[in-house]
């Protein structure tokens, strides 16, 4: 009787107690199982078990016996529980070893290199004690929570697609405005530029007019020369004649000198038309960053300015109140040095280098954050005080007593340029819209432009009351729409951007008020010299709270400023070698 290749195999198969997974379901072949491979969740014959050992990827599964493998059906209550996820650092190795003291599964490498101080009760085979670590509950939750995690990342991705939409349509929307800005800028230059074409031309007629006429003049004199000469001649025998004809000649020569003496001052002088540009509209034009502002909200990265012919400004969510993370020294004492550090007045450089006065050393110390070192400094004719950024190479530094402003260049080496002297003391100095804001630690703030006349004098409010006692460091909001000035009795008096009086906020948490600086998000940080100590306050003058106190190291802080790129505050203090850097959350 014949038999069908199916049946044969039947019958083969009930030969053998176990047969080989792999070979029956790859191959259609029943062959003899000798193991059972935990990972591959199958049995394994002679040759599959080889195949183990031979592959890399392979050598390291739980290899049993066939028989334990074996069990009714498809249950395996009884076959040995083992783990079958590898190690990340340790690869190939199984995560079969449960640390109780960090909560976390690892495999035997790591037990032996990162938990070696773990007591010895709270390492746990997960094999061994698969029974009691194991609860069910566990899984049930977690998969609850997972489910729960993955609707809200769903829910979380969906908004963000909506907001990159709505993002594409303003960013579309704010790019046809700043077109329609140029265009009307571009408009109103070409308007003025024809003004200037219209006005060289009506110059030019006039200026025309008067040389034909001047050349009409000359052309008429020698013709009337001409004719006295011929006259002159023919008069010969005739002395009567003569003489009313010479009489003629002298006169005419007098008025024919004084013509020649004007034409000749006249070619002396130079080309009688030019042009002469605006150079106050090209500095404010090369002083602008944009021609507008843009702002968004976001928290997830910040939009570097643009080059061209606007800047994107991008403004973060305001803190509630910043907490320090970190803090360092930097080391500001040079070879050299005579005197302690004292450094009065501190700023930042587009190029993100920290420039310090040095009071009683007479200098300006350049320091570069990257080294967190002196990097260059400049040797002054006095001692400074306050010092200011007035353009992208060029700082200002006050000096008190006499008053005067000293403009220095910071492009690659530190050098003076101009002076400006002033008839009172100076302290305080800030730069903005091509003005300069100056203090004169007492009752005063004045407002000059950039060669030194005085445009305003800020004393007192509307009602009369004097604004200041003893006025010191200066700063202004990135857009010019709020001034912040320090008074070391009455605390921090805020201004709006043409410089009129808002409002006045004291605190007991802070007494002598010095130094000043804006975060860029709205919020003010205000130095306490008595109180050892920095507050933050809201763009409303309002109170946030203490950020930096004299347990940080801050013992008679003078400036502060801060980089807004790191959220780290620079504060200078009193007859300190160090200036405290302060990183800030």
């Amino acid at each position: 009787m014949a038999y069908s290749k199916s049946f044969q195999a039947k019958m083969s198969e009930e030969c053998f107690d176990f047969t080989c997974t792999t070979c029956e379901e790859n191959y259609n072949k029943i062959v003899e199982a000798v193991r059972y491979c935990i990972e591959c969740s199958g049995y394994c014959c002679q040759s599959c078990t080889d195949a183990h050992k031979a592959f890399p990827a392979l050598r390291n599964h739980n290899l049993l016996d066939a028989s334990q493998g074996s069990q009714a059906g498809n249950q395996q209550s009884t076959l040995p529980e083992f783990p079958t996820e590898r190690c990340s650092l340790h690869k190939g190795k199984i995560l079969d070893v449960y640390c109780q003291v960090h909560d976390d599964v690892v495999c035997s490498t790591c037990i032996a290199t990162n938990h070696k101080s773990c007591p010895e009760n709270s390492i746990h085979s997960v094999p061994d004690m698969i029974g009691t670590l194991y609860r069910l509950d566990d899984t049930k939750r977690i998969n609850r929570q997972l489910r729960k995690l993955m609707t809200s990342m769903k829910s979380m991705s969906k908004s963000k697609d909506e907001k990159l939409e709505a993002l594409k349509g303003a960013k579309h929307e704010a790019i046809e405005k700043v077109e329609l800005f140029e265009k009307a800028l571009k408009s109103m230059i070409g308007r003025a530029a024809e003004e200037s074409k219209s006005e060289i031309v009506t110059t030019y007629q006039e200026l025309e007019n008067d040389i034909l006429q001047d050349k009409h003049n000359v052309d008429t004199v020698d013709d009337e020369l001409q004719q006295l000469e011929g006259k002159l001649k023919r008069s010969e025998g005739n002395r009567a004649q003569r003489f009313v004809c010479s009489k003629q000649a002298d006169k005419k020569l007098k008025e024919a000198e004084r013509l020649n003496f004007n034409q000749d001052k006249r070619s002396n002088e130079d080309v009688p038309l030019s042009f002469t540009p605006n150079q106050s509209v090209m500095n404010y034009v090369k002083g602008l960053h944009g021609i507008g502002q843009v702002n968004g909200l976001h928290g997830i990265g910040q939009v570097k300015g643009l080059h061209g012919i606007g800047q994107v400004k991008v403004s973060r969510k305001k803190v509630d109140m910043y907490r320090i993370k970190g803090h360092r020294d930097i080391d500001i004492r040079m070879t050299g040095d005579n005197e302690t550090c004292l450094s009065p007045g501190c700023c930042l450089t587009k190029d993100n280098k920290l420039i310090v006065t040095d009071h009683y050393n007479k200098k300006l110390k350049r320091i570069n954050l990257d080294t967190m070192s002196v990097e260059d400094y400049y040797k002054l004719d006095d001692k400074p005080y306050v010092i200011c950024c007035t353009g992208e190479n060029e700082v200002a530094v006050t000096y008190n007593r006499p008053g005067r402003i000293q403009f220095v260049s910071i492009h690659h080496k530190m050098s003076p340029t101009r002076q400006i002297k002033l008839p009172h003391t100076c302290y305080g100095i800030t730069s903005k819209n091509d003005k300069l804001y100056v203090t004169d630690d007492g009752s005063s703030l004045y407002v000059y432009n950039m060669t030194g006349t005085l445009l305003n004098t800020i004393t007192s409010n509307n009602s009369g009351t004097s604004l200041f006692s003893r006025s010191s460091h200066i700063t202004f909001y990135e857009n010019g729409d709020k001034m912040f000035v320090g008074d070391a009795y009455k605390g921090l008096v805020c201004f709006d951007g043409a410089g009129n009086y808002l409002s006045t906020s004291s605190d007991n948490d802070l007494k002598n008020v010095v130094g000043v600086c804006v975060d860029g998000y709205g919020n003010v940080f205000v130095v306490g010299y008595n109180s050892h100590n920095v507050v933050q306050y809201n763009e409303d003058g309002k109170k946030i709270g203490v950020i930096v106190q004299q347990q940080d190291g801050l013992f008679g802080p003078r400036s502060v400023c801060f980089h807004q790129e790191l959220n780290r505050l620079f504060v200078t203090m009193d007859s300190s070698n160090v200036v405290k850097m302060y990183e800030l959350d």
